[in-house]
């Protein structure tokens, strides 16, 4: 904390010397010089950037599938295969609408592949396994007696507390594991919202094929007028909350063992949003609250993801400007690269070239926004293996101009 003179004499400052604002990064460490390009093009073939530290682990994985088998065998039993069957069909609608508004939130610098597939497998399978298994175990403890206390208390308190939890670890696993992949916040909220989606998907499942056995087609419906068209980000917001935490914690180089305070204080933020939605539901008037509480949520929720946006291209545009400095890339092509308006100039002349060169040219802006953010990396002194990066993708920028201006 620092001291500002003002009005009233010294006054100390909300902004620590080290953070010009709140997503600021600290310069941790002075990166190495950014070497000089060759004269000739990078060769071929390029290379491929390591995979180390940009995966979840295998056995994982592993244990995803036994436990994905364990809880088709439960819905079947529990529900019928016909019910589940229209359940997984009626969620799929808004799975694909959350994942394609996510996959908007990510196009500036896509998360790999595998990491998004793990999050909404984590989400689908692991949260929801966690959820239903401390479900079971209390049952067991305190029995199954149904009262409005006791069913007030489940969707208030402990729905939220364990669903965030387990939806939560997920995210800090691939915080773990996957560190070279998680640069800032919105990677975090992008995690935290494939997971989400995950768990809702199961969830929706459940919720349409109660629905279906109960009340047939016309509560079927309703639950999914609620479900799939009023609520279809709840999950989604909720759990983006301990990514933006995380995202803020990898972005200032936090290290594993430290971060587990902003993954707590994220949960507790998630947990928090959660009982209020459960709590709209069962005690207050839900319209009501969801006009003047969760839709103005929502759209801030928007808002900040936008703002975090253009502070992405802001910090590529920053790093990519050390690049051209050296030599790498030119300003224009800088700002081709590391705006929105520049990219789509950039795509629609490669769409001009003998041979249509979109495919060229969209792995080139690829590259570079790796670059930046390999770059970063290097800046908080949180990567060892960001020279690494560096190298690899610089070869694979020279190679992707050669292939952009070749006759």
């Amino acid at each position: 904390m620092t001291l500002d003179q003002g009005d009233g004499g010294l006054r100390p400052s909300l902004t620590p010397p080290d953070f010009p604002s709140a997503l600021a990064q600290p310069r941790h460490a002075v990166p190495a010089a950014i070497p000089a390009p060759a004269v000739s093009p990078a060769p071929v073939p390029v290379p491929v950037p390591p995979r180390r530290g940009r995966t979840a682990p295998v056995w994982i994985g592993g244990i995803l599938v036994f436990v994905l088998v364990g809880l088709v065998g439960y819905f079947l039993n529990a529900l019928g295969p016909g019910a589940s069957l229209l359940g997984m069909i009626l969620a799929l609608i808004p799975l694909a609408v959350v994942l394609f508004a996510v996959r908007i939130a990510d196009r500036w610098e896509p998360e790999p592949r595998n990491l998004v597939i793990f999050a909404v497998a984590w989400g689908a399978i692991a949260a929801v396994a966690i959820a239903l298994g401390v479900d079971l175990v209390l049952s067991f403890v305190f029995g199954t007696a149904a009262t409005v206390q006791s069913e007030a208390f489940a969707a208030i308190v402990q729905a939220p507390v364990v669903e965030e939890f387990g939806k939560g670890l997920g995210v800090y696993i691939i915080f773990l594991t996957a560190r070279r992949a998680f640069d800032g916040p919105i990677d975090g909220i992008v995690y935290g919202a494939l997971i989400g989606a995950g768990f809702a998907f199961t969830e929706n499942i459940q919720y349409f094929a109660v629905s279906f056995l109960e009340g047939g087609a016309a509560d079927t419906s309703v639950t999914f007028f609620m479900r799939g068209i009023l609520s279809p980000f709840a999950h989604v917001m909720f759990t983006s909350v301990t990514g933006f935490a995380l995202g803020l914690a990898a972005r200032r180089g936090v290290r594993a063992g430290r971060a587990i305070g902003p993954w707590v204080i994220g949960m507790i933020g998630a947990t928090t949003l959660h009982a209020l939605w459960n709590a709209s539901a069962v005690l207050g008037n839900f319209w009501g609250l969801y006009l003047t509480l969760q839709v103005p949520l929502f759209v801030g929720f928007i808002l900040g993801v936008l703002a975090l946006r253009r502070e992405e291209s802001r910090l590529t545009r920053r790093r990519l400007g050390e690049y051209a400095d050296a030599g790498w890339f030119t300003a224009q092509e800088a700002d081709m690269l590391a705006t929105g308006p520049g990219r789509k100039a950039g795509l629609a002349w490669a769409r001009t070239l003998r041979g249509d060169r979109t495919p060229v040219m969209r792995g080139f802006i690829a590259d570079a926004t790796a670059l930046a953010a390999a770059r970063q990396r290097a800046i908080s002194g949180r990567d060892p293996h960001a020279a690494e990066d560096e190298r690899v993708l610089l070869e694979r920028a020279t190679a992707a101009r050669a292939a952009l201006f070749a006759p």
